[in-house]
């Protein structure tokens, strides 16, 4: 019974692919597009409570099935992983995959971790924000570096779980800003009209991997393992291929959006 519905499952996806591979395509102003997995090898991030699945692999799964999508629908489209496989990545290393490639977009897929009642997705952009729970976030995410060789001195000596060092953050002025806001704006909306999943909305705080980024960049947690719904959720088949179809959904509208820029 279980095999028989991971097949009707992954029958649907391959039926959702080639619906995007014969749908009419819309003038593509991105050229490139960089999708980053959080996490990986040796750093495994949060772990699911309940069926202890490892944010490293939701996010890669995930990752990899988006940049399918986005291929099929868009072959002419420059598609860049910061990993493609079980491996752990520096985080300014994953930015300046992104910077090299001189890329349009850069999305950072993470899961998120709390209290057992929080679910949800939020999208995060580069800013300064101390409140509690967005300074854990960050805290959390950006403790990867403490993996890293030589992290202090690669890192100016920051360290991610002492409130002061964000205040360098603050220093930033992000150019890309305003267009980093309206590509989290519409994965948030996506994530909220096509799953009917709860949005906690669009967030600032001091993320080291989008500070990095020389071009509009989000950082996308796609639920809470600490939750038994959503760990749930993001176990199955069914709810990955949910998260990268909706981010793929917001991914077309942001492009809708600079068309229209341009076009005034």
């Amino acid at each position: 019974m279980i095999v028989e519905i991971r097949f009707l499952l992954m029958v649907v996806y391959f039926i959702i692919v080639s619906i995007f591979g014969y749908a009419q395509q819309s003038e593509l102003v991105l050229k490139t597009i960089v999708l980053d997995a959080g996490h990986g090898g040796k750093d495994p991030g949060c772990i699911g409570t309940i069926l202890g699945i490892k944010e490293k692999e939701v996010n890669l799964d995930i990752v990899l099935k988006l940049g399918r999508l986005l291929k099929k629908q868009y072959p002419q489209l420059n598609v860049i992983y910061t990993r493609k496989e079980d491996k752990f990545i520096e985080l300014n290393e994953r930015a300046n995959i992104a910077n090299k490639a001189k890329a349009d977009l850069f999305i950072s897929i993470h899961a998120n971790a709390g209290p057992e009642w929080m679910c949800g997705t939020e999208t995060y952009v580069m800013g300064v924000d101390k409140t509690e729970q967005k300074m854990a976030v960050a805290q959390r995410e950006n403790a990867a570096i403490l993996l890293e060789k030589g992290y202090k001195q690669k890192y100016d000596n920051f360290n991610p779980n002492a409130p002061e060092s964000y205040i360098l953050f603050s220093l930033s002025q992000n150019m890309y800003l305003q267009n980093s806001l309206m590509l989290a704006s519409q994965i948030e909306r996506h994530f909220s009209d096509q799953q009917d999943r709860w949005s906690r909305g669009v967030k600032q705080a001091g993320f080291l991997v989008l500070w990095r980024t020389n071009l509009p960049s989000v950082l996308v947690e796609v639920g809470f393992l600490s939750n038994k719904e959503d760990e749930a959720y993001l176990s199955s088949e069914y709810g990955r291929i949910q998260v990268a179809y909706d981010i793929f959904c917001a991914i077309e509208a942001y492009n809708k959006e600079l068309q229209s820029i341009q076009e005034e």
